[in-house]
């Protein structure tokens, strides 16, 4: 036999004996082992980085991703610094709720903070038998309860009623009017009001001139809840309703065409279509509305808080307001505002929690 021919002899039993893909191959005691087809072995197991440390070829190192979005890390740099100022640099400030902070002992801030006595928590102690403390914290859960059932609802009704608008420049006209409010300074509200409501307002004098008695909705402690309420409403239920209708935007319109083919009418659309679009959006804003629950509106209430009495308009921003700046109590201010910070954070995980239950994301994932 040539030798060419016995070179192409064991060419053959080599490939022979070579497993094809997902075929049989030699376990070196004279039997063959079957490998499932789709098996990997661990040599072809993909890996984020190669045997050197080195990110893979498909990876994207923190200095690549640093220059690649440098131009947004700079853009988004002075909004970070304002939050980190004027937002976190303060909350050190909150020592002086465990002290006896005195202004005047020494040159400057910090000397005076460094020499103040430590009091431990008798800021805290002094609060929990405080009436006023309580009653301002009641005012202010009774006013949040009741803009969370009023309030909250209404941008979402005004939502569906705009959508609803088969041309789109009535749509355009509604959307502005409702949002002009917005724009508009808690003085200007205010004014609004007392000309419309107060004892001298307009309706009170029509009301008059027409043989009837008056009224004044501006000075009645009972109503004050429902009036702040109101006032909300008209002022920010537009920046409510822009937000629902860029929701409303993204639903697919073969949605509504699907279920319409389907025998659904107007009210089973806005049910199973309409409304579960929203969701996400609802379930977010309901939570950054409770985080606000102990924030009512401190420039509204004080500009209102005289004309019903403290019983009525006192909440925790005005108390702390009056304890701290109008009679100097700087330490028990401090500490009335920890706990307050303290119990909104606290309510918002409780509804992210309950945003997590609903199946949404709410402000941050599991």
């Amino acid at each position: 036999m040539s030798q060419s021919k016995v070179a192409g002899h064991e060419r053959a039993g080599d490939d022979s004996a070579a497993p094809g893909p997902g075929g049989p191959a030699d376990t070196g005691y004279g039997t063959r082992a079957e490998t499932p087809p789709g098996t990997r072995t661990a040599e072809a197991r993909p890996t984020g980085r190669t045997g050197t440390g080195s990110p893979a070829p498909g990876g994207v190192t923190w200095r690549i991703r640093l220059r690649r979005d440098r131009t947004l890390i700079l853009m988004t740099l002075p909004a970070v610094l304002l939050v980190l100022v004027f937002n976190y640099v303060p909350l050190l400030g909150n020592v002086v709720a465990f002290q006896d902070y005195d202004p005047y002992l020494g040159n400057n801030a910090w000397q005076a903070v460094a020499e103040s006595p430590w009091v431990g928590i008798e800021h805290f102690t002094r609060m929990i038998e405080d009436r006023l403390f309580r009653q301002a914290l009641r005012n202010t859960l009774a006013i949040f309860l009741v803009q969370l059932t009023l309030f909250f609802p209404v941008p979402i009704l005004l939502a569906l009623l705009i959508n609803s608008f088969v041309r789109p420049r009535v749509r355009a006209v509604a959307q502005a009017v409702l949002y002009l409010p917005h724009f508009f300074s808690w003085v200007l509200v205010v004014t609004i009001f007392q000309q419309m409501f107060g004892g001298a307002g307009m309706l009170a004098q029509t009301l008059r001139e027409h043989g009837h008695e008056g009224f004044d909705l501006m000075t009645d402690p009972g109503l004050f809840t429902f009036l702040v309420t109101f006032e909300m409403v008209w002022k920010d239920a537009g920046w409510g309703v822009i937000v629902f209708l860029a929701a409303l935007s993204a639903v697919s319109p073969d949605l509504y065409e699907a279920a319409a083919m389907d025998g659904a009418g107007r009210w089973r659309r806005m049910w199973h279509v309409t409304l579960p679009a929203l969701r996400p959006v609802v379930a977010l804003l309901l939570v950054l509305q409770v985080g606000n629950a102990l924030t009512v509106g401190f420039e509204q209430i004080l500009l209102q808080r005289t004309a019903v009495g403290p019983t009525a308009a006192e909440v925790l921003d005005t108390y702390v307001w009056n304890v701290g700046i109008q009679f100097g109590d700087f330490s028990y201010a401090a500490a009335v505002g920890i706990v307050k910070g303290i119990f909104g954070l606290c309510l918002v995980l409780a509804a992210n929690k309950v945003a997590h239950l609903m199946g949404e994301q709410g402000v941050y994932k599991r």
